[in-house]
């Protein structure tokens, strides 16, 4: 199978009907296509099977976890090439993002169809890679589908996070000075942020949803001298907060707790931070999530809710998750316009007082975190697996340029349980937030 590089591009170009961008690099050693920039390289022809099999997004993904497709070169750079060409722009509707492949059905391409299947070879579906998440069970966003799936993504191993994230253990947007700044000093910015955002004071009681790894619970207890309670549903996660709380001496005054928001029962409390946790509430409960934290506040209580956006579509109806991050990276996770976050928490009896788009901060944390990655490769694929390091490297990156891009945004919408009286206790000009 002489020069498959070549037949490969030519097929490309014939079903997408433009150039295609990137080079290739085929298993037999053979390229073609533009010189100088990413290579498309092609390790397998098995990922061949796996687009016949499953076109668009996921058949893509699978090569990508197995191994069979790799990039050589900008990683950034080729996702941007590719982006538009094989998948559908739009990403939020229910239309085949892999419209191109598709279009193999149509009878004009009848022969690109053929000569695809005697470059992929024997006519058997692959088996998708361990990592792939396929069997969940029951209706979304119960307690316990709600677990199963925190851990698939959570749970894969304390080190494996602290090569990626650092030293902060803060797996959120970071808020940067500027683009020079540490990624250290960048997270502990944004912690003070919502301290500040949340008017903090010695003796109040913080609620920190979704509390990853302690680091919130842990600089509010530090800093400003709350008491605090942490839950998460990660057991892993819950382990490494308790033990970073015990080393700092505040096991008196931080409590953490392998617990669901719906399941607590001993409010009030004065604040509550939830910091990228809301992204796995699903719109279907999203509104049980607003009252359940308007429930836990006391009146005059305010909450901060740090939120991964997506644009809004003409019909929301037609909202799909991406297959790759439903499958590999956030089960059962949506994103939601932020116009739409604010209404159901307004719906929900907060006031909302401030909204603040932080979309490039995401980008800038990101593109660090996908550093940390590929400078500890080898270390990071043995704490896991060589796939779910795959997975997280193409995530975090593709992430990257989403937010760069525009095409998702993260925001902080800060929200008060306004009394009867009306008095918010927002002051006149507090944006300067301290």
């Amino acid at each position: 199978m002489a020069d498959a590089a070549g037949r490969l591009t030519k097929l490309a170009e014939e079903v997408l009907g433009t150039p295609f961008p990137v080079r290739i690099r085929a298993w037999d050693r053979s390229e073609s296509g533009p010189p100088g920039g990413p290579v498309l390289v092609i390790r397998h022809r098995r990922a061949l099977r796996r687009l016949l099999f499953k076109p668009g997004e996921l058949g893509l993904a699978r090569g990508w976890v197995a191994g069979d497709l790799d990039i050589e070169g900008d990683l950034y750079e080729a996702l941007d090439l590719l982006a538009g060409l094989l998948w559908e722009r739009a990403a939020t509707t229910k239309a085949p993002r892999a419209a191109a492949l598709r279009a193999l059905a149509r009878p004009e391409l009848r022969a690109a169809a053929r000569e695809l299947l005697a470059l992929a070879g024997a006519p058997v579906p692959p088996t998708p890679p361990a990592e792939e998440l396929r069997r969940r069970r029951g209706p979304l966003h119960t307690l316990r589908r709600d677990k199963e799936a925190i851990s698939h993504h959570y749970d894969v191993g304390n080190d494996f996070y602290a090569l990626v994230l650092g030293p902060s253990m803060v797996y959120s947007c970071a808020y940067w000075e500027s683009p020079a700044a540490s990624l250290e000093d960048a997270q502990r910015d944004k912690l003070d942020l919502i301290c500040r955002k949340l008017a903090l004071k010695e003796g109040q009681r913080l609620l920190d949803v979704g509390c990853g790894w302690g680091s919130m619970v842990l600089h509010a207890a530090c800093e400003y001298g709350v008491r605090a309670v942490g839950i998460t549903l990660s057991e892993e996660q819950a382990t490494f907060a308790r033990k970073r709380i015990a080393e700092a001496g505040l096991a008196d005054r931080i409590e953490i707790r392998v617990q669901d928001y719906r399941e607590i029962k001993d409010e009030p409390f004065d604040a509550i931070s939830s910091i990228g946790m809301a992204e796995h509430v699903g719109r279907a409960r999203y509104a049980e999530y607003a009252s359940a934290l308007y429930a836990l506040l006391r009146p005059g209580g305010r909450l901060l809710n740090h939120q991964i956006a997506r644009r809004p579509v003409a019909d929301e109806e037609t909202y799909r998750v991406d297959d790759f991050i439903d499958r590999y990276v956030f089960p059962d996770g949506e994103l939601a316009p932020v116009g739409r976050t604010v209404a159901q928490l307004e719906e929900a009896g907060f006031e909302v007082r401030d909204v603040e788009g932080i979309r490039e901060h995401y980008a800038l944390t990101l593109r660090q975190w996908v550093a940390n990655l590929e400078k500890h490769w080898d270390e990071a694929a043995r704490l896991t697996s060589p796939g779910r390091a795959r997975v997280w490297r193409l995530y975090m990156a593709a992430s990257a340029l989403s937010f760069e891009r525009n095409r998702i945004g993260v925001n902080q919408v800060l929200a008060v349980r306004t009394p009867d009286s009306g008095a918010s206790g927002v002051g006149l000009r507090e944006r300067r937030w301290g």
